[in-house]
């Protein structure tokens, strides 16, 4: 499995990814511009000694992101308002699931030229604007996980 997070600001959250990248073995992509510097202690704090576990990538915007694999790449995006529930779906263990930025989300015009991936994460307190970015990450990941069978868990 792959995450994106296209353009992160909040360097916890990022941080608290990563770690979960490092414990499932997932890729991360991140996707500039980023809210903070790779070298912020938060984000190091908050991945703990993890980063030298996970398989990362850096890259300078989304075309750039987007021009390095094919067509072939299932990329499932998570954003509010989305058609479809994450779990009404099928993943597989090469699909990349892509998040937005922790203020805006994901552009509107990304989600509307993919709104046959666009999913969404239910809520139910109209006053809740959204959940945690790390929060959903982890959600959205153990269900393609599970959907796989945990496959390569380590007993």
């Amino acid at each position: 499995m792959r995450i994106v997070l296209v353009e992160p600001e909040i360097p916890p959250n990022t941080g608290n990814i990563a770690r979960l990248c490092a414990a499932t073995s997932t890729e991360l992509h991140l996707i500039e511009p980023f809210g903070f510097k790779l070298d912020d202690a938060q984000l190091k704090r908050s991945g703990m000694d993890y980063w030298q576990h996970v398989v990362w990538h850096r890259w300078r915007n989304w075309s750039a992101f987007r021009q390095s694999f094919g067509s072939e790449a299932q990329l499932w995006f998570i954003e509010s308002g989305g058609p479809r529930l994450y779990s009404e779906v099928r993943y597989d263990l090469g699909d990349y699931l892509v998040f937005g930025r922790e203020t805006a989300g994901l552009p509107r015009s990304l989600l509307e030229q993919n709104r046959d991936r666009w999913l969404r994460i239910p809520m139910f307190n109209e006053k809740s604007r959204s959940l945690n970015l790390s929060n959903c990450a982890a959600l959205v990941l153990y269900e393609a996980l599970r959907q796989n069978g945990f496959a390569g868990e380590l007993r």
